[in-house]
């Protein structure tokens, strides 16, 4: 039933589908308290120079807008080239072919943002290209999720498959639309500053960066607003190399990649996928933020109330 919905929202034109959109997704953050939950801490850990009604309206705009994109999708599942060549495109490519010609390897630096999955199908049209993924739980949309990101040209990998099939294909020559802002806990990542505050990074994309003669580009997509862009749809935005980038230093090179990520972030902080547990492990085995309530009850504290935004 869902499919269908999606289908159908094909042939509609996209003012109304985003109208929808912003409904579904204020009824999402009325009726998903984990999910919400999750997104005010984050932003309270963040950008605790909001006041709690910035943070909330912040919380709810993200909410539309992922909503919204998840109605954007059955444009890369079923639109017409045409269509699609319409709807996406790329800001900066010639920072991508410029490193091509000088005879090094590129990845993508680039993080979770709600159009993520249009990012990955647009720069594969250009030049080929290469993602890694974790299957969706369900069968069947996993089937449309990874139509839609292969369409055009993409080869994906599975993550749990180690990194050495990526290497072979960067260092043959395909680009990496690399996401390192996920907190794989402290055994696997470095803490950096981040906001106003400190996140694992990963410390992979150096070492994969250095190993395979490539350079970092930072990049991020964005969905487009028509009252503000004038259309709708999605850009990638790709930015210059990252100058001294990475010098060696495991902990100097992660925060140079949040940095970077942040930068791009602060432009359109309400596309920021912040419904994931990203500040989950904290530095000095601080105790998680994230309010659970097994936990709570396991502890027998149940008449103590965790800080919050809601």
């Amino acid at each position: 039933m869902g499919l269908l919905v999606l289908r159908l929202s094909l042939v509609l034109p996209r003012g109304p589908v985003n109208f929808l959109g912003r409904l579904v997704g204020r009824a999402y953050f009325s009726a998903n308290r984990k999910r919400r939950e999750i997104t005010l801490i984050n932003l309270r850990l963040a950008f605790p120079e909001l006041s709690k009604p910035e943070r909330r309206q912040l919380a709810l705009r993200h909410f539309e807008v992922a909503v919204n994109s998840m109605l954007d999708l059955p444009v890369l599942w079923w639109a017409s080239d045409a269509y699609v060549s319409k709807f996406v495109s790329i800001q900066g490519i010639e920072h991508y072919a410029k490193t091509l010609a000088a005879g090094r390897n590129v990845v993508l630096l680039t993080g979770h943002f709600v159009g993520l999955d249009f990012g990955g199908a647009i720069i594969s049209r250009e030049f080929p290209h290469i993602g890694l993924i974790k299957p969706e739980r369900n069968r069947l949309i996993d089937y449309f999720m990874e139509r839609g990101r292969t369409r055009f040209g993409a080869t994906l990998y599975l993550r749990d498959k180690g990194m050495r099939p990526v290497i072979r294909a960067i260092r043959s020559g395909h680009g990496f639309y690399y996401l390192p802002d996920e907190d794989h806990g402290p055994e696997k990542s470095v803490f950096v500053d981040f906001f106003a505050t400190k996140a694992a990074m990963l410390t992979g994309a150096a070492k994969l960066i250095a190993s395979c003669d490539a350079v970092a580009l930072p990049a991020y997509v964005r969905r487009l607003d028509k009252s503000v862009d004038g259309k709708h749809g999605y850009e990638l935005v790709i930015h210059a190399p990252i100058e001294n980038f990475p010098v060696g230093d495991a902990q100097l090179d992660a925060q140079t990649a949040a940095t970077s990520l942040e930068q791009n972030i602060r432009k359109f902080p309400e596309q920021y996928m912040w419904t994931f547990r990203i500040f989950h492990s904290r530095p000095n085995n601080e105790k998680s933020p994230y309010f659970r309530p097994r936990d709570v009850r396991r502890a027998g504290l149940e008449n103590i109330q965790p800080e919050s935004d809601s």
